[in-house]
């Protein structure tokens, strides 16, 4: 079963993504409310998440700081921003990030992404 980890600050998507993604077959890795959160568990972790969907706007560590330091962890970790700033889009793959959601986007879109991302391991 793929494995996410959602980081995201606003408590009322963190439920939204849990139901949907296990609806659709995924097991839920963990749920960070800031990025600092992100990479502490990430680091904790002995079993890495498949896939990581990183908030950019968190409080204490952005997406971008947090990306950086996981990827520096794992070079292997495959994040997908999911974001309304737009304006991050160049550094996010700059960094490493295996996509960019700009936000809204439908259920579909999500879980299709997500997929694509495995398959692209």
């Amino acid at each position: 079963m793929v494995s996410v980890f959602i980081v995201e600050d606003d408590e009322g998507l963190q439920v939204f993504y849990k139901q949907v993604l296990e609806i659709n077959g995924f097991e839920i890795f963990g749920i960070a409310n800031n990025g600092e959160e992100a990479v502490e568990i990430f680091k904790r972790s002995n079993k890495k998440p498949d896939v990581i969907l990183m908030d950019h706007r968190m409080p204490v560590k952005n997406g971008l700081e947090a990306s950086r330091e996981i990827l520096s962890i794992d070079k292997k970790a495959k994040i997908i921003f999911t974001t309304a700033d737009k304006t991050i889009y160049e550094d996010t793959l700059e960094l490493g990030a295996c996509s960019f959601m700009d936000k809204p986007f439908t259920i579909e879109h999500l879980i299709k992404n997500i997929k694509k991302v495995i398959s692209n391991k």
